[in-house]
């Protein structure tokens, strides 16, 4: 790599050395020689060179040989054969100075001539682009764009050139820029030399045009003028010949149009006539239905009063069953009072026969005998006799006590036996009553659900009513609306038609204001229209002669009237600079987009009204700060100069309101038929029904039924409750005085052995003393005496008192049952009266809804009267508007050509005043532009003509349609001026074509 890097003349600064000398090698001289002593090697005994190919001299050869024989020289040759096949050598040899020498095909030559040859062969020094070395790749790769391109310049030789590319570039930018200037130069020159030979040309040929239109324009004006007096003599000769044929026509008219009044008239009376017979049938109608509802509450009443009777009957039985059970509870008790009466007397008798069978009667002795022993007996008891008549009246009182004790057990026995007995009674009355609710309830539910069910579907009846009701009115306002909206549509479609037919036969019609200006932003529509106001549909158009001729077209086609607003005399003020710059408003002129050609117009329409934000900034600018100025708000509202305040427009005026056909109302009014029909078709459920009645008297007789039941259930519980509290006090009062009542009974019986022991003891004493005695009357013993004559006394009074206190308590108790069955009976009584009273009314209820009833057949039998009379009074009305419409058609027919006359005239005077209005515009012209026109010799000059502004209605205000007919009337002035038509040639007088305006 080296050698071939060496002989292609690379520096040795780019080889593996700094010097030349260090490149020569020297491997083979240290293999073939031998090393001296002092370290020298001496030189090899070969046939060859220590480098080259032993064709060098000898000078070579010595010149190399060193001191220990190291070579000192070598070359390096390369052969290269070109394309052609020729062979070329190139060598390159290190001298023994340490120098480089070239040769060239073993010439020598110089390293400047080398590296020429090698570059003639694309071998290049510099850029070694025949070698790669090692890392080469990697440094070119890492190199930069420019760094990269350098080297490719290099490579390929293109860098030796960069100067002088860069100088001839420069000079060929300075040659291009200096041809540029003189081409653009030249071009100039040559412009401007055609350009004064085009105005040269022009010049010429404008004067022969001017000296043209000065012809052409007399002429036009001749031609126009002709044609204007031709068409004005024409039309004033067919004026007159249609009024008289109009006179002819008008005296025919008269016949038929009274005969069409006479027929009106007798529809007028037949007419009201119908509408009378329908109001009292109407009335009538309403009548029926008022008698009709009356008899809704007749049954309901009659219902209701037939089930309070049977309510009160079913009363009366109950009170029937107590009267009796109080009549056979009061025999029981006289039966028994007569029983206990008899018991008494018997008990009587029994007595005195009982005393009569005894016999034994003591005399007056033994009673003084007996008083005197039984002194005895008491003095000699003294002691024993207190103690035991304490013992006795002790035990009287036990016995006493025990009786009261022994009752009151007995009573509370008694009363748990009669309480137990009422309870269970209450109990099944109860359990009765409970059925009978449920029952009760069970009726109430089925009614109920009946009844809401007739209800929901009247309900349901009036809903639908009063929905199709509501669509009808939606529809009847839908179709008024409709109407209305036709009309103005038709309005609009006709003003938008005029001002079509105006822009074609008036080119300087621009159209209205509205059409023409479109609000910046939406929120601006509701007040730009209305500080428009009737300026929004005003036409504006070029001249004051544009707007006056559309006026009089108007006029001629008996147009609606409209404003027009000429562009060139237009007086428009400024407003003023103050309005620009008030916070939350702005000039009315400044919302609105138009074109700039229409600015005048635009600002005449709109003049210094204002747009506010809201109504208050409209107060504070009118009110608060007193400035006069017309101040609109976004929702409408408008202050005029003056203060006034209106509330904008209605909704009927802002274009919301949907455009109607014909068909489309045709069709809102079926729709407003069919819901009619289905109105009608529904049943009449205004008032509740007969059945729907006669349910809620049903309902209400069950309810106060159940509301009874309810109120007995109560009462039976809250007596139960009562009857089970006064059970549990009895059963306490039993369980408190059985213990007593044991008690007091073992104390007796202990005191009555005491007392026993103590009689037995007086009974000795006793047998002692009255043994004499005893034996002497027949008696065992005194106490059998006394027994005898004291206990029959005692036994008999005790009896009378038994039968006594029997006796009163029967005798109360039969008149507590008396009084009883009395008040019973006058209750029955009353119940019994009350039926009947029920009873008349239900009678007198009968008859008031049979004489309801026969005043409804007589009502509807003069319904039916009155509806026959109607259909005959509107089969005479139909034959009255057959009459009044075949009146009118002959009518008609006959107006028919007045009309056409009379439209004729019209048109026939709108076009001589047009005319004439344009003769009067030319001659103006003529003599304000000073042209000549030939004048017959006994006319009057131009100069006699008057141009007063007036004659042309140059205020704006005053071009309406409605204003006088003063202008037009002067327009058909000839003023004495009389125009020669004699230089106007043939067939300019016969073209017949419309005028256009000048």
């Amino acid at each position: 790599m080296d050698a071939i890097s060496f002989v292609l003349g690379i520096k040795s600064s780019h080889l593996r050395s700094a010097h030349l000398r260090d490149l020569v090698y020297r491997g083979r001289v240290l293999k073939t020689s031998k090393i001296n002593d002092d370290g020298s090697a001496a030189a090899p005994t070969t046939n060859g060179h220590a480098n080259g190919d032993g064709e060098g001299s000898d000078e070579e050869t010595q010149s190399q040989r060193p001191g220990r024989n190291d070579p000192k020289s070598a070359w390096v040759m390369a052969v290269y054969e070109d394309d052609a096949g020729d062979e070329q050598k190139w060598k390159r040899t290190i001298t023994n100075q340490g120098s480089s020498e070239y040769r060239i095909n073993d010439r020598v030559v110089t390293a400047q001539q080398y590296n020429e040859a090698l570059e003639s062969e694309n071998i290049l020094i510099k850029a070694r682009n025949f070698l790669v070395f090692q890392g080469d790749v990697e440094a070119i790769a890492s190199q930069s764009p420019k760094d990269l391109t350098r080297l490719i310049e290099q490579i390929s030789g293109s860098l030796e050139y960069k100067a002088e590319y860069e100088k001839l570039q420069e000079e060929a930018e300075q040659a291009a820029e200096n041809q540029n200037y003189n081409l653009h130069r030249r071009r100039g020159i040559n412009s401007e030399i055609k350009q004064y030979q085009e105005q040269k040309k022009e010049a010429e040929a404008f004067q022969a045009k001017a000296d043209q239109r000065d012809d052409a324009i007399v002429t036009h004006i001749l031609w126009k003028l002709y044609h204007f007096q031709r068409v004005m003599e024409e039309s004033t000769a067919s004026i007159q010949e249609h009024q008289e044929n109009l006179k002819e026509y008008r005296r025919g008219v008269e016949k038929y149009d009274k005969t069409l009044e006479e027929a009106r008239q007798a529809q007028s009376r037949v007419s009201k006539d119908v509408a009378k017979v329908e109001r009292s049938i109407k009335k009538q109608e309403k009548e029926v239905e008022n008698k009709e509802n009356s008899l809704v509450p007749i049954d309901e009443k009659v219902d209701l009063t037939t089930q309070e009777i049977e309510k009160i009957r079913r009363r009366i039985d109950g009170v029937i069953k107590e009267r009796d059970g109080q009549s056979a509870a009061l025999q029981v008790s006289k039966k028994q009072l007569s029983t206990v009466e008899k018991a008494q007397k018997q008990f009587e008798t029994q007595w005195q026969e009982t005393l009569k069978k005894q016999g034994k009667q003591l005399s007056q002795a033994d009673f003084k005998e007996y008083n005197t022993l039984r002194s005895q007996v008491v003095a000699k008891t003294s002691a024993d006799q207190p103690k035991l008549d304490i013992l006795v009246r002790q035990m009287k009182t036990d016995e006493v006590t025990v009786n009261s004790l022994k009752s009151k057990v007995d009573a509370h026995q008694a009363a748990i036996e009669k309480l137990e007995t009422e309870f269970g009674a209450i109990n099944e009355r109860k359990e009765a009553t409970e059925v009978s609710v449920k029952d009760i309830s069970k009726d109430i539910d089925a009614k109920k659900k009946e009844f809401n069910h007739i209800q929901s579907e009247r309900v349901r009846i009036n809903q639908l009513h009063t929905e199709k009701e509501e669509k009808l009115q939606a529809l009847l306002r839908t179709l008024v609306d409709a109407d209305a909206g036709r009309r103005q549509n038709d309005k609009e479609q006709r003003t938008r038609e005029t001002i079509i037919a105006l822009k074609r036969l008036f080119p300087g019609v621009r159209g209205r204001v509205g059409d023409l200006c479109k609000p910046k932003q939406k929120k601006f529509d509701e007040a730009v229209i209305t500080a428009l106001g009737r300026d929004f549909d005003s036409v504006i158009v070029d001249t004051e002669k544009t707007g006056t001729e559309c006026v009089q077209y108007l006029k001629d086609n008996r147009s609606s009237p409209m404003t027009f607003i000429p562009l060139d005399n237009i007086k428009v003020t400024a407003p003023d600079a103050n309005l620009k710059s008030l916070p939350k408003a702005r000039l009315t002129i400044d919302t609105i987009d138009f074109d700039s050609s229409l600015e005048r117009a635009m600002a005449y329409a709109c003049g210094s009204s204002i747009v506010c934000d809201d109504l208050a900034t409209a107060k504070h600018i009118c009110y608060e700060r007193k400035i006069q100025v017309k101040a609109v708000t976004l929702e409408g509202f408008v202050i005029h100069k003056a203060g006034l305040m209106t509330g904008g427009r209605g909704p009927e005026n802002k274009g919301t309101k949907r455009k109607f056909e014909d068909h489309d109302i045709e069709h809102l009014r079926t729709q407003a038929e069919k819901f009619r029909g289905e109105i009608a078709s529904l049943p009449k459920v205004n008032r509740r029904g007969s059945d729907e009645e006669a349910l809620q008297g049903d309902l209400n007789g069950l309810e106060q039924r159940l509301a009874y039941a309810q109120s007995e259930l109560a009462a039976f519980k809250q007596n139960l409750a009562s009857k089970k509290k006064e059970l549990e006090h009895e059963k306490k009062q039993l369980k408190e005085m059985r213990p007593k009542y044991k008690e007091k009974q073992s104390s007796l019986e202990s005191i009555s052995k005491t007392v026993q022991e103590f009689q037995d003891a007086v009974a000795k004493v006793q047998d002692k003393i009255f043994s004499d005695f005893c034996k002497r009357l027949g008696y065992s013993d005194i106490r059998a005496y006394e027994a005898q004559q004291g206990s029959l006394e005692q036994e008999a009074a005790e009896k009378r008192n038994a039968f006594e206190v029997q006796k009163q308590r029967l005798a109360k108790q039969v008149q507590w049952e008396t009084s009883e069955h009395q008040n019973t009976e006058s209750r029955v009584q009353r119940f019994e009266d009350r039926v009947e009273a029920l009873e008349l009314e239900i009678q007198n209820y009968t008859k008031d809804k049979t004489a309801l009833e026969n005043a409804i057949d007589i009502d509807r039998a003069k319904i039916t009267e009155m509806e026959d009379e109607l259909h005959k009074l509107k089969e005479k009305l139909a034959a009255k508007n057959e009459k009044v419409n075949q009146a009118k058609n002959e009518l008609q027919k006959r107006s028919k050509e007045i009309d056409i006359r009379t439209k004729a005239i019209t048109q026939l005077e709108t076009e001589v005043q047009r005319n004439a209005s344009g003769r009067y515009a030319l001659l103006r012209r003529c003599k304000l532009e000073q042209i000549a026109i030939p004048l017959a010799q006994q006319s009057k000059k131009l100069d006699s003509l008057p141009v007063d502004d007036n004659v042309l209605q140059t205020d704006p205000d005053a071009m309406d349609v409605d204003e006088g007919d003063e202008a037009p009337e002067e327009l058909m002035k000839d003023y004495g001026i009389e125009v020669d038509f004699e230089d106007l040639d043939d067939d300019l007088k016969k073209v017949r074509n419309s005028l256009p305006p000048s």
